[in-house]
């Protein structure tokens, strides 16, 4: 019997009410799990506006390459602003929100955390690292796994029209394989068994699996939203900002920065900027998902493999496109808002803090900062705000594998 098995007919809690939370509650519930979604005031004034009585639904075409697919009419357990209602008695808790509101979220849920819980933070955004620190500061002794994912199991989109936000969510794509971590990493194989009890989680297990990272420095470093999202979003600026003026009477919601944007100069970055990140893990002493540089050029760029496997899909740069995401919009939008003072920012200050260089990166950073008047290496995260500033790599280590924390 798995020591796992507990949680097969114990509720899921789905935290955070946007595209991501919102697909994978209404996942779970059409693949016959009891869920109950929560959102935080003020924002669910308007993400779960009726939605306990409309449910929540998903299509779209969910493209990936076994052709998983699943669609219909959720309704949900129970819809709520009342964390510690969400989670009490849930076996599973999935934290689906961007990393602004981590903290926030996280504060609420830690006084109710109860044995035996297993949270996966999807996408990761080194939240399992800033979990830890504030269980520590809050005294919480609670015995749960908490681990989180390099990116979201889908690419998902909610439906919207005049600043009204529908009870429906749109699939681009199903990942079939996702890198996971545990903090430590001594919970590694109980966190990766609880996947089979998660149903958003359907097209992985039964694709080509979840995949075991070294360390959730490993599921930071393959994220793969700051090494896209940030260099095609700053370097495509003008396309993206002339969109629907300049370029013609396009329709401004419908640009795409994959579709729009990418070309052989902006994907040279991204390879440089991955390559970056490739120096830092291998300086630490984790590992980071693999990628040829071929996989950048492509107008999916290395997204792609996340749903279709490798070597399975190219997408030529000179050639049009409709496989591909809308967005952004704007420059003050989560590709920057949130890749840059999160992702970004963290790979400096490990660069620093382990002496490795990562000069593209910092351009990134001083572009984002000029474009919106910040200064993302003063703003944003810190290695002391996630419980790892001034730590030796052998302190790391030890730390990330064995959660032995040595205060400073």
């Amino acid at each position: 019997m798995s020591r796992t098995e507990y949680l097969k007919e114990m509720p899921i809690t789905v935290l955070g009410a946007g595209a991501v939370g919102k697909t994978c509650a209404a996942d779970c519930a059409l693949a016959g799990q009891e869920v109950r979604l929560f959102d935080m005031l003020p924002f669910a004034e308007k993400t779960l506006r009726n939605v306990e009585r409309t449910g929540i639904e998903i299509d779209g075409i969910q493209r990936n390459l076994y052709n998983f697919k699943r669609s219909g009419i959720a309704k949900l357990a129970m819809v709520t602003t009342d964390i510690q209602q969400a989670v009490k008695s849930a076996g599973i808790i999935i934290i689906a929100m961007p990393a602004i509101a981590h903290e926030i979220v996280f504060r609420q849920l830690i006084p109710y955390l109860e044995d035996g819980q297993v949270i996966h933070i999807t996408t990761d955004n080194f939240g399992t690292l800033l979990f830890r620190k504030l269980m520590r500061e809050m005294n919480c002794n609670k015995k749960i796994i908490v681990g989180g994912w390099s990116s979201a199991p889908f690419g998902t989109r909610v439906e919207t029209a005049g600043g009204f936000i529908f009870p429906k969510c749109s699939m681009k794509y199903r990942a079939i394989s996702l890198r996971g971590a545990t903090m430590p990493m001594t919970d590694i194989d109980d966190f990766m068994d609880t996947v089979k009890y998660i149903g958003c989680f359907d097209a992985v297990t039964s694709g080509n699996g979840p995949q075991t990272a070294e360390t959730v420095l490993d599921i930071g470093f393959s994220n793969i939203n700051p090494v896209i999202h940030v260099p095609a979003t700053l370097l495509g600026v003008s396309t993206m900002e002339n969109w629907g003026k300049i370029f013609g009477d396009f329709d401004k919601t419908g640009y795409s920065m994959y579709a729009h944007a990418l070309c052989p100069s902006i994907c040279e970055v991204q390879y440089r900027f991955y390559q970056e990140e490739i120096a830092l893990a291998d300086t630490i002493g984790v590992d980071l998902d693999r990628y040829e540089r071929e996989d950048f050029f492509s107008r999916r760029s290395v997204l792609s493999i996340e749903y279709m496997g490798k070597g399975n899909m190219h997408l030529p740069l000179d050639e049009p496109t409709t496989e591909a995401n809308t967005g952004p919009n704007s420059i003050y939008h989560r590709y920057i808002t949130e890749d840059v003072p999160v992702g970004c920012k963290i790979y400096h200050e490990l660069g620093l803090q382990y002496g490795v260089k990562t000069p593209v990166i910092d351009s990134m950073i001083t572009i984002a900062s000029a474009m919106l008047k910040k200064d993302y290496f003063e703003e944003g995260y810190s290695l002391e705000y996630l419980g790892i500033g001034n730590m030796s790599r052998e302190e790391l280590l030890e730390y990330l594998h064995k959660g032995t924390y040595s205060k400073k």
